[in-house]
């Protein structure tokens, strides 16, 4: 059932892939920014910051108009607000103009495409996490990251964790042994072919149980989905989760990440309760048009190892429920690759 469900909701994202290329509807919003400037980041002194790759040289390149933050997302999730921080954060310290455009659709082939056909001048440029790749994956796109040039990495959000109703289930092993005692009938809210949707058939695969996994849409419309009873399952981001959580609408059942986080040092990792799952975190990263200079990355590779060493640009990312990580580009591209082919493992697992 999950096959035929696939490949009929990928044929309907084909249809939108292509449409985007002719252009679409995006709402576009300046961030706020301080009236205080800085000389701009490639020039300075880069220290403090920590990563593995080495320090990005000094650019003389620095933005002549408005940069573009293309969004694959709506207003107010952990994307949206991510992206206007570092707007905000990148005008105090460049004096430059960043806009924030969202352009959701499409398993982010929307957004994505709207990159692509932008002048590689490094006015604009693909803001988010592993969507580039889980699209190419489910078949959405033909393209994967390495059709962009890859910039820096700026924050991270822990693999998003798996969210229960608590009047239903209180613990990942009361889940989990409802799930077998009923297969195939418990329902896990996701957008087939999205990230979510690969966590949630290696969940399956990890613990051994069998979920009706059902389309309902965005953020927005799984959290509702949940409320009304509709679906017994979730994968969420903390930020959007945790309102509910402290109304005790909703109950954490785990995270499928490798350790706990300060963010929800709070709650339990799956490898803690015997399901063995680590799922790629969300890595926010930039990605731009394939002909790039590398001089404009190499400015915005040393604005963002500035800015997460910056204590109040390290603040302003907490408050929106996700931590500093600077990758330099290099790295940026290394880590694409190596969740491409952890995720592009689950998939093929799926097709035999």
């Amino acid at each position: 059932m999950k096959k035929r469900l696939l490949a009929s909701v990928l044929a309907a994202g084909m249809v939108l892939s292509l449409a985007a290329c002719g252009g679409t509807e995006t709402a576009a919003t300046t961030a706020a920014a301080a009236d205080t400037t800085a000389a701009p980041a490639g020039k300075e002194e880069v220290a403090g910051a920590e990563a593995e790759g080495e320090a990005a040289p000094a650019s003389d390149w620095a933005p002549s108009t408005t940069v573009s933050i293309v969004v694959p997302a709506g207003a107010g999730g952990n994307t949206d607000l991510s992206a206007r921080v570092f707007a905000e954060y990148a005008k105090k310290m460049t004096g430059a103009d960043f806009i924030v455009v969202n352009a959701n659709g499409a398993a982010g082939s929307v957004a994505a495409n709207q990159v692509l056909s932008a002048a590689p001048d490094g006015h604009t440029f693909l803001y988010g996490h592993n969507l580039v790749n889980v699209a190419n994956i489910a078949g959405v796109t033909d393209y994967n990251y390495t059709a962009f040039k890859l910039g820096p990495t700026f924050a991270l959000d822990p693999a998003q964790q798996l969210y229960a109703n608590p009047d239903k289930y209180k613990t990942l092993d009361e889940f989990i042994e409802a799930a077998k005692a009923a297969p195939g009938q418990l329902k896990a809210c996701t957008e087939v072919g999205a990230y979510t949707y690969y966590e949630l058939l290696a969940f399956e695969k990890a613990a051994g149980i069998d979920l009706d996994l059902v389309d309902v849409g965005s953020n927005s419309d799984k959290i509702a989905a949940m409320l009304s009873g509709q679906v017994d399952l979730m994968p969420g981001a903390y930020i959007n989760c945790k309102d509910y959580l402290e109304a005790g609408q909703f109950v954490c059942l785990g995270a499928p990440t490798e350790d706990r986080y300060d963010l929800i040092s709070d709650i339990p990792t799956l490898k803690e309760q015997g399901v063995d799952l680590v799922y790629p975190n969300c890595e926010f990263s930039f990605y731009f048009p394939k002909e790039t200079p590398d001089d404009v990355i190499a400015w915005y590779d040393a604005l963002v190892k500035n800015m997460t060493a910056d204590p109040d640009a390290q603040e302003a990312i907490k408050k929106v429920e996700m931590e500093p990580y600077y990758l330099s580009a290099a790295d940026s591209e290394k880590n694409d690759e190596r969740i491409y082919n952890e995720i592009k493992a689950i998939a093929d697992d799926l097709a035999q």
